[in-house]
């Protein structure tokens, strides 16, 4: 290979995190820039390219790079653009992926940050081999990134696959970060149980460590570790969450036959507390003909590498992309046996 190494960018907004990766998903070497730092789109990408360079070159990988991926929240996959700068200090919408190719001279995609981690899943990662499958990432918020026959579904404008924007709560459902009432995100993310908690501690009487928290500093951690000591109230919280993802899933095995679902984020790390009643409440939703069918895995991406290894995948197969041709982006690549 005349290019053996991609280079991951994820774009977040506090922090950006790139690194240079191999065809293995080897992170060679990695290193970040603060994004909010600057006011200008121009002045990011002033720095980003003198950080990459020096990594670039202290890594002996100059004319050596295939391609670039970059992860960041809206990105749009057919266009390079940024549309809304959610958490960017932006105005938007930016030309992200022709900027940053020229700059570089290298060609570049870009996607949200929750399809790249489809992609880095399906060539590094617990879903090689699998050609149906429904990435879901537990964060902050819940995202997804839906890949049918090897195939990353973008939809005919570059956003589809929000599935945590389902409605699971009809009637009185929590107010979501996006505007809407019930959303999966406002209960199934690590915010939605920190919300929960505080709810049961209104609603319940019995003791909970988690009493001794202030009730507006409850994190999920803070629930994980009550949890994990046997408290009772805690241990509800993930039960409640796990129901209602199992009902999640179990719709959303009806729209595309997934052969798995892929949890990734600091919430899929709960275990048992989470797994089990999801799994419980997957099968007891589910129709008939997949119960049984439907395999629910973790993501084997290290969490440290795991964002530069999902936005690195995109590199591998990145189209120059000038003004004239701004949509010039790859298919999603195909599942590395």
């Amino acid at each position: 290979m005349s290019k053996p190494y991609v280079v991951g960018i994820d774009i977040g907004g506090t922090n950006t995190v790139f690194g240079i990766v191999d065809a293995r998903g080897v992170v060679l070497a990695s290193s970040s820039i603060k994004t909010q730092k600057h006011s200008t789109i121009e002045g990011y990408i002033d720095e980003l390219y003198d950080e990459l360079t020096k990594l670039i070159k202290a890594n002996d990988a100059e004319d050596k790079i295939h391609g670039i991926g970059i992860g960041a929240p809206n990105a749009n996959y057919y266009s390079g653009m940024i549309e809304a700068g959610v958490n960017l200090p932006w105005p938007t919408p930016i030309p992200l992926a022709q900027l940053v190719s020229e700059k570089f001279g290298i060609p570049v995609a870009i996607t949200n940050d929750a399809n790249a981690a489809a992609i880095g899943e399906m060539t590094y990662g617990a879903a090689r081999g699998l050609k149906d499958f429904i990435m879901i990432t537990l964060g902050t918020g819940v995202g997804s990134g839906i890949v049918i026959n090897g195939q990353l579904v973008y939809g005919h404008d570059g956003f589809a696959g929000e599935l945590g924007h389902v409605i699971m709560k009809r009637n009185n459902g929590r107010l979501c970060g996006c505007g809407r009432t019930g959303c999966l995100e406002a209960y199934c993310s690590a915010t939605g149980v920190a919300r929960t908690a505080r709810e049961f501690l209104e609603i319940r009487t019995e003791p909970s460590i988690l009493r001794n928290i202030p009730v507006d500093e409850i994190t999920s951690k803070d629930v994980y570790d009550a949890a994990i000591a046997g408290d009772k109230l805690a241990k509800d919280v993930f039960d409640y969450t796990g129901e209602i993802l199992g009902e999640a899933l179990a719709d959303f095995t009806v729209f595309s036959a997934p052969e798995a679902f892929i949890l990734f984020g600091g919430l899929a790390k709960s275990g048992d507390l989470l797994m089990k009643p999801l799994r419980n409440s997957l099968e007891k939703n589910v129709m008939k003909v997949w119960k049984g069918k439907v395999k629910v895995l973790l993501s084997e991406l290290k969490e440290a590498d795991a964002a530069v290894l999902g936005a690195s995948a995109l590199g591998w197969e990145a189209k120059p992309v000038t003004a004239a041709t701004p949509a010039a982006l790859p298919t999603a690549p195909a599942a590395n046996a």
